[in-house]
């Protein structure tokens, strides 16, 4: 007994008679027929002559084709009627070799086509058949994919863009001895990758400094992640530091969520207002200085992460450790090197190059080409600026607003500011040997007055702005004139 392989259909030739091999022979056609009836590719087949003979189920599906408006056609009527477009097995007929093309049809499908002649034993073409796939997803998950692949390179010089214009706008401009040796240690600890605490009163530039010692470092070609522990609330810090597990929370995204420590891995964290800080949240920020590693809300596997990290305060964290405040073990963890920031009060020499600066961004961002009066300019660096570098832009901000000229002058000044500027320095008196009160107080009165008439240019407003009658506030104007 032979026994013939015919793929997963095994025939055994026995002594029949004509009829029994006339069924065997039908039921092979039958199981033929089924195979390619049910095949999930579209299938073809035309004679020698490009007529069609057999057309499956898929290829309708697939098309949009019927079968009836195929079968027994030639194909060559087919294309010339525009039922399709272009024909695999009209080329395979002219190129006698197999031929594979892509292919739209009328209901928007794209194909794939492969188209391959079977061979007499003369070389002649008795048959072609033909494979249709749909790649319409496959073009449409490329098309997709080239897209998201546009976009982020598109986001990438965006937020490279954005970074230098930001990390130029956050130069750090000084003349201040104190502060280029400041500067010069930052940049020697940027390369050493060990943990940074900036401390200094709020507005000094923390953040500036922070990203000086990013840019400075070895990880400066990844991510740099600013968090403002004091703005995010206590109930998503976690989340938001540390990432989730699925279900973890209610509203929390089905497929759990990566924490920017996970998202910044090989990067730098700047934690700024570290002092908010729970000591909850302390002890858990703690695991990751000292294990280097952190565990996402919702599970109980850590997960190992390489990232520096810089914090920033304007708060006592010394005094904060003795009230209990904050934890002495995470203290300790941060002051590696810790760098102070000196106030602006106390680098009035840097005031005129910070006036400057916020002057030529504020002309650029709005078309404007003012300038600033020399006056204004000292009577800014008298000024004790409590709110420091960013009370400085915000004032620059507001006089290039408010002002109507192209200069702005002292009475361009908000009033608040002009009239703290005006209180005589007790310390001259006192340099006397003695001081007078009575005239201290009168001479403060005076420069109040006085300000108040260049401000507004007449007496009536001015003297409506200090609550007092026009004829008072001239009569004491008159008698303070000797002082």
């Amino acid at each position: 007994m032979n026994t013939l392989n015919r793929g997963k259909f095994f025939y055994q030739e026995r002594d029949k008679d004509e009829n029994g091999q006339i069924k065997e022979m039908e039921m092979i056609c039958s199981q033929l027929d089924a195979i390619i009836e049910n095949s999930y590719d579209g299938i073809y087949i035309t004679d020698g002559d490009a007529n069609t003979i057999l057309v499956n189920k898929s290829y309708e599906e697939i098309t949009g084709v019927k079968r009836e408006d195929m079968i027994g056609r030639n194909m060559g009527d087919i294309v010339s009627d525009g039922i399709i477009s272009q024909s695999g097995t009209l080329l395979v007929l002219e190129k006698k070799e197999s031929v594979t093309i892509e292919q739209t049809f009328n209901n928007g499908k794209t194909v794939l086509i492969s188209s391959n002649p079977v061979f007499d034993k003369n070389h002649n073409i008795t048959m072609v058949v033909t494979n249709v796939r749909d790649i319409t997803k496959l073009n449409e998950l490329k098309e997709k994919l080239a897209q998201n692949e546009r976009i982020a390179k598109r986001y990438h010089l965006e937020i490279e863009s954005i970074k230098s214009q930001e990390l130029r706008n956050m130069e750090i401009i000084t003349k201040n001895k104190n502060m280029l040796e400041i500067l010069a240690k930052a940049k020697k600890v940027a390369y050493m990758d060990l943990i940074v605490l900036l401390l200094g009163e709020s507005g000094v530039g923390k953040e500036v400094m922070a990203r000086f010692i990013y840019e400075h470092s070895s990880r400066r070609n990844k991510y740099f992640f600013k968090v403002d522990c004091g703005a995010l609330p206590e109930s998503l810090i976690e989340s938001q530091l540390f990432g989730y597990e699925k279900g973890a929370f209610t509203g929390a995204d089905r497929k759990g969520k990566m924490g920017i420590f996970e998202t910044a891995n090989g990067g730098t964290v700047f934690l700024d207002e570290i002092g908010e800080l729970s000591l909850d949240m302390q002890v858990k920020f703690l695991r990751v200085l000292q294990e280097g590693e952190i565990i996402r809300v919702g599970d109980n596997k850590p997960i190992k992460v390489d990232v520096r990290v810089i914090a920033a305060t304007n708060r006592n964290l010394e005094d904060m450790v003795k009230k209990k405040l904050f934890r002495e073990d995470l203290y300790y963890r941060l002051n590696v090197f810790p760098i102070l920031i000196p106030p602006l009060r106390e680098r009035s020499k840097d005031i005129p190059l910070f006036i400057e600066h916020f002057l030529e961004e504020m002309n650029q961002k709005l078309g404007f080409h003012k300038g600033i009066d020399q006056e204004v300019i000292n009577a800014l660096i008298r000024y004790k600026w409590p709110g420091n570098i960013r009370e400085l832009k915000n004032m620059v901000t507001r006089l290039v607003v408010g002002s109507d000229s192209d200069v702005i002058t002292l009475k361009d000044l908000p009033m608040d500011l002009d009239l703290s500027l005006t209180m005589p320095d007790p310390d001259i008196e006192f340099s006397s040997g003695k001081i007078h009160l009575d005239r201290l107080i009168k001479k403060y009165e005076k420069n109040i007055m006085d300000r108040a008439y260049e401000k507004f240019g007449n007496v009536r407003d001015a003297a409506s702005y200090l609550g007092m009658h026009p004829s008072t506030f001239v009569r004491k104007r008159q008698r303070y004139h000797s002082l």
